[in-house]
């Protein structure tokens, strides 16, 4: 089978690369070129493209570079300041996911001539009764199933990922056994087009006038501080934020970009009951989720996903079994099923409520 594999120039895509040649296929490997500006982390150094070149030569296998920097900016970057801009906290890795890591790819490996994408995502796909299925990957504390929940049931017939029943540390056992020099380069965890020298605060100020606003308690209405960065604040954050009297934790409730304020509280004084979806963003697999269906609702990236209702009145929302911290407008709430928790039935943005 002709694979073509996404190199990013870190270990996992740079093993899945090796184990598809092991298994006698036909691989080349793409790594994407996405931003134009500076960068000194994630996917977008040179450091990293460079990377990715030097294990595809390792590996003996043809390597080329997609140039991808006009809609990287247009579906992620000016998406990620616009969302900042309005009070939201956004995820770049899932919308470049969504976007360009696989929408165009696949787009270009099928006029290519490519049987199947592969990645080194830890994730995996299942096949059952003529259909594919997103599944989490092996490894619980590497698990990477809530950044790809938007594929499709076309893309994940295609899809091919082969590291996805490893742990890391066999990952990087495999890695070294190949002879790769990604065998023990940590994990990116920074938004790769952000310099980690310099940081959010940094790019957006650069791109945008960020806003002044006032730090308000919920429960008292009391004005307790004040911020010159309101955009950086996000719902349900705790770090950062002033404590409360006795030193108890307080967590922003809500982000009022126009109204310069910041509402925080204790944790008793912000839960949530219901998380509201946009509706342009509800993707599903498969069939779409029926109003009334329970689903595990997972949040964060490494979040627990908990038991929740979707319903639909004027609007798509999910009624929460149990009250949770608040959720920010701009992320995305990933369903995994109820009687087989492992795998996905779909995603979405929260939006606001």
């Amino acid at each position: 089978m002709k694979v073509l594999v996404a190199m990013s120039g870190g270990v996992d895509s740079s093993v899945a690369a090796g184990l598809l040649l092991e298994a006698g296929h036909e691989v080349v490997g793409a790594t994407l070129k996405l931003w134009g500006g500076a960068s000194d982390s994630g996917c977008c150094s040179v450091a990293d493209v460079d990377d990715a070149r030097r294990v595809a030569q390792t590996l003996g296998v043809d390597h080329h570079v997609f140039n991808y920097t006009e809609e990287f900016e247009r579906h992620v970057v000016d998406p990620f300041i616009r969302a900042h801009a309005a009070g939201q906290s956004p995820n770049p890795c899932i919308e470049c996911n969504r976007h360009i890591k696989f929408d165009l790819l696949f787009e270009r490996a099928e006029r290519l001539g490519f049987d199947a994408v592969a990645t080194g995502h830890h994730a995996k796909v299942l096949s059952r009764d003529g259909s594919h299925y997103l599944v989490r990957g092996a490894d619980d504390q590497k698990d990477q199933s809530y950044v790809l929940g938007y594929l499709r049931e076309d893309q994940l017939a295609t899809l091919l990922l082969p590291i996805g029943d490893m742990n890391k540390s066999d990952v990087r056992v495999h890695a070294e056994r190949l002879g790769l020099r990604t065998w023990d380069k940590p994990d990116s965890q920074d938004v790769c087009f952000i310099e980690a020298s310099k940081g959010r605060e940094v790019f957006l100020r650069q791109r945008i006038e960020l806003t002044t606003a006032k730090i308000v308690d919920r429960a008292t209405g009391e004005v307790i501080g004040e911020t010159d960065a309101a955009e950086l604040m996000t719902v349900g954050q705790r770090r950062g934020v002033l404590p409360g009297r006795n030193g108890e934790k307080r967590y922003v409730a809500k982000v009022d970009i126009s109204g310069g304020r910041i509402e925080v509280g204790r944790l008793d004084d912000v839960l949530i009951t219901a998380i509201h979806l946009d509706e342009t963003s509800l993707s599903f697999a498969h069939e779409p989720i029926k109003d009334g269906s329970v689903v595990l609702a997972q949040w964060s990236a490494h979040g627990v996903s908990k038991p929740a209702t979707l319903r639909f009145t004027t609007r798509w929302w999910l009624e929460l079994h149990a009250p949770a911290r608040p959720v920010a407008a701009g992320q995305s709430v990933v369903f995994y099923r109820v009687d087989e928790p492992t795998i996905v039935e779909g995603a979405a943005i929260v939006s606001p409520s």
